[in-house]
């Protein structure tokens, strides 16, 4: 690839390599795979940098996604673990004894729809 060419992917953002002391540009293999991908999508696939670079934003915002997905099935499955088999839900009954109801489900009624029944959850 051209020295100019290189330059001017790095001016408009489509890759960021590393500088040296002497101000030098330093390519990892990371920036060469996507060098290769812009030349590709470029000189194969007709495509102009600008529609390259929504591309790339494109690709960096699904991958943001994926990981955001991953912390979300990760705190999913945390709760699951907290509000697992034992977790219980505490109501007052009609006498004002204490219920204990299986998360999830509400106890039978055993008051009348004029008065209100109180809902206890203990902290974890």
């Amino acid at each position: 690839m051209h020295a100019q060419t290189l330059r001017q992917y790095d001016r408009l953002g489509l890759v960021s390599p590393s500088r040296t002391r002497g101000g030098g540009r330093r390519y990892s293999a990371r920036d060469v795979t996507r060098l290769r991908e812009v030349q590709r999508l470029s000189q194969d696939e007709g495509v102009s940098l600008a529609g390259i670079q929504r591309i790339l934003d494109l690709e960096n915002q699904v991958q943001a996604l994926r990981a955001r997905v991953t912390e979300l099935h990760a705190e999913l499955e945390t709760l699951k673990a907290v509000m697992g088999s034992g977790s219980r839900v505490f109501a007052a009954g009609r006498a004002g004894e204490i219920i204990a109801v299986r998360a999830g489900r509400r106890p039978a009624r055993s008051v009348s729809s004029s008065q209100s029944l109180v809902v206890w959850r203990p902290r974890s």
